[in-house]
């Protein structure tokens, strides 16, 4: 990070796309579940997470049910999971909708979890990033599937202050669960 963030608290945006969800007839898309696969990638992402030392100490949730079934899912591999909230503008939602929802975040939270959908999620971690590590971003133009975890960093005072290309996407990753 540059000498400009120096005295600024690091801060944490972990974006998840939601696990592979099933396609059920006659189940409107909010309500579609999570597929066999969903199921078993959910937990792999909590454990990633875990094993980052990038645990959240607030999420945000759509409101979809393949989200909530992720995010319960995923919590589920923590001794103690954060607070969450459950908000109906992340489902189906475009990169101004999704930044006025993280920049609501309380100041004190260090590293938030975001769990929603794309194209959202994709294009809100490409319009944040100003730099990658290593070929993050290169891999993410490529494709955000579900499950897959993007982390960007930034110093700053607050949530508010989150600005196109003032991140660094320093992790791209896409848990898979085990097949039994």
């Amino acid at each position: 990070m540059s000498a400009r963030g120096e005295g600024r608290p690091l801060r944490r945006l972990v974006v998840l796309r939601h696990a592979k969800s099933a396609w059920p007839a006659g189940v409107a898309d909010h309500e579609r579940p999570l597929s066999p696969r969903g199921r078993r990638d959910a937990p792999a992402a909590g454990r990633a997470l875990a094993e980052a030392d990038c645990l959240p100490d607030l999420a945000l949730c759509s409101t979809a049910r393949r989200a909530r079934q992720t995010w319960d899912l995923a919590s589920s591999q923590w001794g103690t999971p954060p607070p969450v909230r459950f908000d109906r503008r992340l489902y189906a939602a475009d990169v101004p909708a999704l930044l006025t929802a993280v920049r609501e975040t309380p100041p004190e939270v260090g590293t938030l979890l975001l769990i929603g959908h794309n194209p959202g999620l994709e294009e809100l971690v490409l319009d944040l990033a100003g730099d990658g590590l290593d070929d993050t971003l290169d891999r993410l133009r490529v494709k955000f599937p579900t499950s897959a975890l993007a982390v960007l960093a930034w110093h700053g005072a607050g949530w508010r202050a989150l600005a196109p290309g003032a991140a660094l996407l320093t992790d791209l990753t896409v848990p898979r669960g085990a097949k039994h």
